[in-house]
């Protein structure tokens, strides 16, 4: 069975981010860019991507956008079939799409309740499972998926949220068992705490205010955790890892 071999996945691999956004997903998809991999990433707008495509570029990487809805089957299908018969193999996939919508269970109506389980669970089944299918057979490979503390304790007024990331945590628990004897990696990462984002600062600045004492998360410190789990060894790897800021209670 193949070694993961770095130095040949930087040459010539493809890093897809699932979910780029201008915090986490955006600072994902520099550092694996930065490390030498194509990065390709996706959101439902592809214009929101171009900034981010720019300032890859800017440093010498390569940077491909894509529209996709992750929750389409058809789409995802047709997404991976297009980065691997055009770009090239994806070594390293990130999914990072979540919708955390507090609500009473009271009052919680099923249509919200289905569309958080479609964008936090569902649609890393379609996504892991299209591109599983082609890193099994070149026997290699990394999945993380990105998790959050409502995947291990199901806090008051998210039961939604939380079941979608239960039911997440549970899928990368069952790919990494059934794919690791395969080469491939999966990892899940827990998330607990608030991210420096535009969202924060405007919306809880009390909190926000506690970035200068390293008190919310920085997305880029974030990445490079991530860079970290796709280039641990396979005699030591990590399936689950927890990030949270020194101060978060937990």
């Amino acid at each position: 069975m193949k070694q993961k071999n770095e130095q040949q996945i930087r040459q010539k691999g493809v890093a897809l981010i699932i979910g780029a956004g201008d915090a986490t997903g955006g600072e994902i998809a520099k550092r694996f860019a930065r490390g030498g991999y194509i990065a390709c990433m996706t959101r439902r707008n592809a214009d929101k991507l171009q900034p981010l495509i720019d300032e890859i570029e800017q440093m010498g990487a390569k940077a491909h956008g894509f529209a996709s809805d992750a929750r389409k089957e058809e789409q995802v299908i047709e997404l991976i079939e297009q980065i691997e018969s055009s770009i090239g193999p994806i070594e390293v996939m990130v999914f990072n799409i979540g919708a955390n919508v507090p609500c009473s269970i009271l009052e919680e109506t099923a249509r919200k309740y289905f569309k958080i389980w479609e964008m936090a669970c569902f649609s890393a089944f379609l996504v892991g499972r299209e591109v599983a299918k082609r890193m099994v057979l070149r026997e290699q490979g990394s999945i993380i998926f990105t998790g959050a503390t409502a995947g291990v304790r199901g806090a008051a007024n998210f039961a939604a949220f939380a079941g979608a990331k239960h039911a997440l945590r549970a899928l990368a628990q069952s790919m990494a068992r059934e794919l690791g004897p395969k080469n491939i990696h999966v990892a899940h990462v827990v998330v607990d705490g608030a991210i420096d984002t535009d969202f924060i600062e405007t919306t809880f600045p009390e909190l926000y205010a506690l970035k200068s004492q390293d008190g919310i998360l920085n997305p880029a410190h974030i990445a490079e955790n991530y860079w970290h789990l796709a280039h641990q060894p396979r005699d030591a790897w990590t399936h689950e890892l927890d990030l949270r800021p020194w101060i978060e209670r937990w």
